[in-house]
């Protein structure tokens, strides 16, 4: 048991870009907090139902749902198919249920992180990350906004990065789209506030995954002296954060960054 366990009883999440990494562990958080949960996926509609698996074996429901993001109508789409469900599954009890809007929480997780020098990088190259990381953002939360307003409100969280505020070679597309992503958050939590809507970022720094230290070792070397935690981030600690900023805890956070990097970002750079 965990001290989130039943947090988000009778709450509807969706959570994009779900079957792997970051996404499946935001998901299977929600998931162990009592959320019945929306996996959002593109192309692994395996490793998408595995997470639904997992999510069904912690005792809560959980549906995949497969949407190209990119697409502005896919992701209105995608979002009253979560709600849709979400009604279906009649969730009144405890606090922020889904009652008869059928969605409580976004999280906005879907993304893209290619690497490419500035020098040489096409328009078209540039569209490709800031479509998928911050146009899907946008189009996703004002589908879920409309669903919530009608419903007394809910939450939304971008998964945006350090890198919004701390550019790394190589990454002038993501960043830019990120530190975009950051802003997003906050205009919304004042345009979507008084519809009952918090709307918040989590700004993680570097997560392990599997083969990571293999394909990066100087990079992981060097991000394991700087972090004064002394180790790389996990899924399950985004996850967490989501987690709380979904929850009634966070009733009064809105347009908030928070930042989950181990303290990376409070290490003097000179």
């Amino acid at each position: 048991m965990t001290a989130a366990e039943g947090l988000l009883a009778g709450q509807v999440a969706l959570v994009t870009g779900a079957s792997g990494g970051i996404g499946r562990g935001i998901a299977l958080r929600f998931a162990r907090a009592g959320a019945a949960v929306a996996v959002h996926h593109r192309t692994g509609s395996a490793a998408a139902d595995e997470v639904v698996a997992e999510a069904r074996d912690l005792g809560v429901e959980a549906v995949a749902l497969r949407a190209d993001l990119t697409d502005e109508d896919a992701c209105g789409r995608l979002v009253r198919e979560a709600a849709e469900w979400g009604r279906g599954l009649g969730l009144r009890h405890g606090a922020g249920s889904a009652g008869g809007a059928g969605l409580t929480a976004l999280v906005n997780n879907a993304g893209v992180q290619p690497t490419q020098a500035l020098p040489g990088m096409s328009l078209a190259d540039w569209k490709a990350v800031v479509d998928t990381n911050l146009s899907s953002v946008f189009a996703c939360t004002q589908a879920a906004a409309e669903v919530m307003s009608a419903g007394g409100g809910g939450s939304v969280t971008h998964i945006a990065s350090i890198e919004a505020t701390h550019p790394a070679p190589l990454h002038a597309h993501y960043s830019a789209a990120k530190a975009a992503v950051v802003m997003h958050a906050r205009s919304a939590a004042l345009e979507y506030g008084p519809h009952g809507i918090r709307v918040n970022t989590v700004s993680p720094g570097l997560i392990d995954r599997e083969g990571l230290a293999e394909a990066w070792p100087e990079g992981v070397r060097r991000w394991q002296q700087a972090v004064p935690t002394g180790r790389l981030g996990r899924p399950e600690d985004v996850g967490d954060a989501c987690v709380f900023l979904a929850s009634p805890l966070a009733s009064w956070v809105t347009g908030h960054d928070l930042v989950v990097d181990g303290g990376v970002s409070a290490r003097p750079t000179w």
